[in-house]
């Protein structure tokens, strides 16, 4: 499968980070790693494998992104307010340098599907919400779409707000709120085993975030999976290769 990779630099870390794509033609998808993963997760754990029918057959290019959770959502020695400033450096340069390239090396014509496990999830979410001129669709799958939640501590503030879906979009309205409507699908995909109760509160984030989207009329629709559907690498396999036909 062909492969290509370029590094990006984030404005205010000192690090580049790289995204690769996978296929030539098709439909661009996003594909975020779980927390503090890299662009090369998808290859490892399988996802890669899981789409590849729908990349060899040119109804889809893959673009997985590393993540920069480390120095940011994920380092719970920071403050949740500098956290959430950090993080807003990762969807500036996923917004400001990662779409270009994506359209860059697309035509450009067609719209931009994001996905995501677990941290990545809430990526692939926010990054539809604040970018759906680009990113109309997003799939999160065992997400959590509330970042006050994540072992957080300080003083709240525009940051962490900004950063908050499930802030946000509750006290959206007017123009903005009509705009999204009429741009914006989310599918919310969660399973009921493993993990995805506890520690990280997937289960129940994730229909509390599908009750804020239907309060607002926002487009969306909420896959819950049984007992046994873990919060792990091969239940995402399987519920991307599940979804993602529909959308490429």
């Amino acid at each position: 499968m062909q492969q290509r990779s370029v590094r990006l630099g984030v404005p205010g870390h000192d690090a580049d980070l790289e995204v690769v794509r996978y296929g030539h033609w098709g439909r661009p998808v996003l594909l975020f790693p779980s927390e503090a993963g890299s662009a090369r997760d998808a290859e490892g754990n399988g996802m890669l494998d899981a789409v590849a029918p729908l990349v060899e057959a040119g109804r889809m290019s893959l673009f997985c992104v590393d993540s920069l959770d480390g120095w940011s959502w994920s380092d719970s020695s920071l403050p949740t307010e500098e956290r959430a400033r950090r993080a807003g450096a990762y969807t500036a340069w996923l917004s400001e340098a990662v779409l270009p390239w994506v359209q860059e090396e697309t035509d450009g014509s067609t719209e931009v599907v994001a996905v995501g496990p677990s941290l990545g999830a809430y990526h692939a979410v926010h990054l539809a919400l604040t970018r759906a001129d680009v990113v109309p669709l997003a799939i999160g799958l065992s997400g959590n779409y509330d970042p006050t939640t994540w072992n957080g501590w300080g003083d709240l503030g525009d940051d962490t707000y900004f950063a908050n879906p499930s802030a946000y979009v509750a006290n959206a309205d007017g123009e903005h709120l009509d705009w999204l409507r009429s741009r914006v699908s989310i599918l919310l995909v969660v399973g009921e085993g493993p993990f995805e109760v506890s520690p990280t509160r997937s289960l129940p984030a994730t229909r509390e975030f599908a009750d804020v989207l239907s309060r607002k009329g926002i487009r969306h629709e909420l896959d819950v999976w049984g007992h046994d559907s873990a919060h792990d690498w091969p239940w995402w396999q399987r519920q991307l290769a599940h979804h993602l036909p529909r959308f490429v």
